[in-house]
């Protein structure tokens, strides 16, 4: 689902060489690259949307937001490997695929993945063997299986235009964000500073990844938040959860559904009572894939090319700030009766819909920087920026009992 949206942005050179996502595709050693599509302009229409429903505190640059990551860690350009790191772009029999290993079971299950053991400090050259002899389609079926978030590079065909969306201010509204990493986060973030109050919520033993991470960018997007952890194995903690679920307005959530309804939760009957509910997975609720930010990205086909035909992966993990977006737009709005509405969204058609077939252009260099070159003048390539924490983030679990208290949810 991709909400249609008033454009505020440039063409998409100028959108792109302002993003600091061109300063970060390419190889370490060469030029700079510009990404093929107009995902930087798409950013901007989104963020330019949201404002006209929110006012002027979330009045952010969707473009720049596009690289805000890999500002706050500092990261660079690394060609075929993600500028985080830990994705891969690898020669398949018939191609090329994106194959991450993010996770701390990873390297586990890509010893599963090609039938073999794997070093856990570098399963790269036994994995690259393994893909380099197989088509990409099997390496798909059996990531798909696994749970590897891993596929081939394919080209996508746009998709349809989306009808208009109808705005709606979300001030006051109870938003309860399951989700993790910074798809969902971002979502719930940019409702946060539209005057929601969120919610996030973990499990004892699932607590969101993004925590290991820099702190700085974890509190940039879960600042004002308030934390409750529950445990849905226990019975009490499955009644709060559901209580939860069931007093909010907007519900986000980045699991399969299968997992949630492991948990008791049920999209479906939250819609049905006039709950907006967010789904954000890699394919669409009715896959089994896993993904990220990267390998969706890549795998989606939003890939650069080097001179000599080669992919190289765009920004970093660039799926995941497009799809919290999509889905921040999709969740500042609703059917025009009122009702409520399950928001299936799909992180590689997010990325597939800002793909097109227009010539990429291409970059050159003065001194010490980049510029693209558009055919009508040189466009300065800018750097990644980031924000800066309005203050910290709460502790995991920290308002579980002021939180269930004030919704009159008996604690576990």
């Amino acid at each position: 689902m991709h909400p249609t949206t008033p454009s505020a942005a440039g063409p998409p050179a100028v959108d792109w060489a302002e993003s600091g996502v061109v300063a970060l595709t390419g190889h370490p050693d060469g030029p700079v690259l510009v990404p093929p599509g107009r995902a930087a302009t798409r950013a901007r229409e989104l963020t330019s949307w949201i404002a006209t429903v929110a006012g002027p505190a979330v009045a952010v640059d969707g473009a720049r937001l596009l690289a805000e990551r890999a500002a706050v860690n500092d990261l660079r350009r690394r060609g075929p490997v993600s500028a985080g790191g830990h994705c891969q772009l690898l020669p398949t029999a018939d191609g090329w695929a994106a194959v991450s290993c993010a996770r701390p079971d990873d390297p586990l299950l890509l010893g599963a993945l090609i039938g073999g053991t794997v070093d856990a400090e570098d399963p790269w050259p036994a994995v690259a063997d393994w893909v380099r002899g197989h088509r990409g389609a099997e390496l798909a079926e059996r990531a798909e299986l696994l749970g590897v978030a891993a596929g081939p590079v394919l080209p996508r065909e746009p998709a349809d235009s989306p009808a208009p969306l109808t705005p709606r201010p979300v001030q006051g509204l109870l938003v309860v964000d399951f989700s993790s990493l910074w798809a969902g986060p971002l979502c719930a973030h940019l409702l946060g500073l539209a005057g929601a109050r969120v919610i996030k919520v973990e499990t004892p033993n699932r607590p969101d990844g993004a925590r290991r991470g820099n702190p700085v960018f974890y509190a940039l997007l879960h600042h004002g938040h308030e934390s409750v952890v529950l445990d849905p194995t226990d019975p009490a903690g499955r009644r709060a959860l559901r209580a939860l679920v069931e007093a909010a307005d907007i519900v986000i959530e980045a699991s399969r559904p299968r997992a949630l309804a492991g948990f008791g939760l049920d999209a479906e009957a939250a819609a049905a009572r006039g709950a907006v509910w967010v789904s954000i997975t890699a394919a669409g609720r009715q896959s089994n894939r896993i993904g990220f930010g990267d390998d969706v990205a890549a795998a989606a086909g939003l890939v650069a090319h080097d001179s000599a035909g080669t992919p190289v992966f765009v920004g970093d993990a660039i799926a995941d700030p497009l799809t919290g977006l999509t889905a921040a737009a999709l969740a500042m709005s609703a059917p025009a009766d009122g009702s409520g509405v399950l928001w299936d969204i799909s992180m590689t058609d997010v990325v597939a819909a800002t793909l097109t077939a227009d010539p990429v252009p291409r970059t050159l260099r003065r001194g010490d920087t980049w510029f693209i070159d558009s055919g009508t003048g040189s466009i300065p390539v800018s750097q990644p920026t980031s924000r800066t924490p309005i203050g910290p983030a709460a502790d995991s679990g920290a308002d579980t009992a002021r939180v269930l208290g004030s919704l009159r949810i008996p604690a576990p």
